[in-house]
């Protein structure tokens, strides 16, 4: 009995580890919120089979890979779909823009201001007013960035216009396009494109091969 406890357990260590591996995870800090209810959900299915030894280990190993194989397809398509990314993980969200908290934002995200300034203190800023921009994360990750004007979210990512970054600039995609149009530039060639002192900046995915 013992032994097959034993077995069932390392079996689950090495299947989990290799399924983890798979869904090319690296660390807990990394995983969006389907890849949290996927640790939970193996952790339990893992879990069943260990604590009842006249189960099958078939019982945790199958639908563990249903779940992972889920998640592995969410993945792809995600890469390939901006809307489905966004339906799955959300966007990131400008908190403070030009030195200004933007509370609804906050709102929308139940994001209070005691949160805010946790997270602020945690960066080692000990005032709103040293902030020029604050985005949180789909992580719930707070990146601060000080004395700079600069916008800090990308306008284009691999060929795909970022509509919530535009709306934040409070821009459109008329004005995107032309400023692709004065650079010579179609939408498709581009990897990342973000906008720096009244100009916009573009890395085509050419210039990575």
């Amino acid at each position: 009995m013992y032994m097959s406890l034993i077995f069932k357990t390392l079996l689950l260590y090495f299947f989990i580890i290799f399924m983890y591996r798979l869904m090319g995870k690296k660390e807990v800090g990394e995983l969006g919120i389907g890849d949290l209810i996927v640790t939970v959900l193996v952790a339990e299915l893992a879990a069943i089979s260990i604590e009842d030894a006249d189960k099958s280990v078939w019982i945790s190993i199958v639908p563990i890979l249903v779940l992972v194989v889920c998640e592995v397809a969410i993945s792809y398509i995600s890469l390939k779909s901006e809307k489905f990314r966004n339906l799955i993980d959300g966007h990131p969200t400008v908190i403070i823009k030009n030195g200004k908290v933007n509370f609804s934002a906050m709102t929308k995200l139940r994001y209070t201001l005691d949160d805010l300034v946790t997270q602020l203190r945690g960066e080692g800023i000990k005032s709103l007013e040293e902030v020029d921009y604050a985005v949180l994360e789909t992580s719930g990750d707070l990146s601060v960035f000080q004395n700079t004007k600069d916008y800090p979210m990308p306008l284009i990512l691999d060929g795909e216009i970022q509509k919530h970054s535009l709306q934040e600039l409070d821009k459109d995609e008329s004005w995107l396009n032309r400023m692709l149009q004065k650079e010579n530039v179609a939408l498709e060639q581009i990897f990342y494109a973000f906008y720096r002192q009244n100009k916009l900046f573009i890395i085509k995915k050419e210039e990575l091969l």
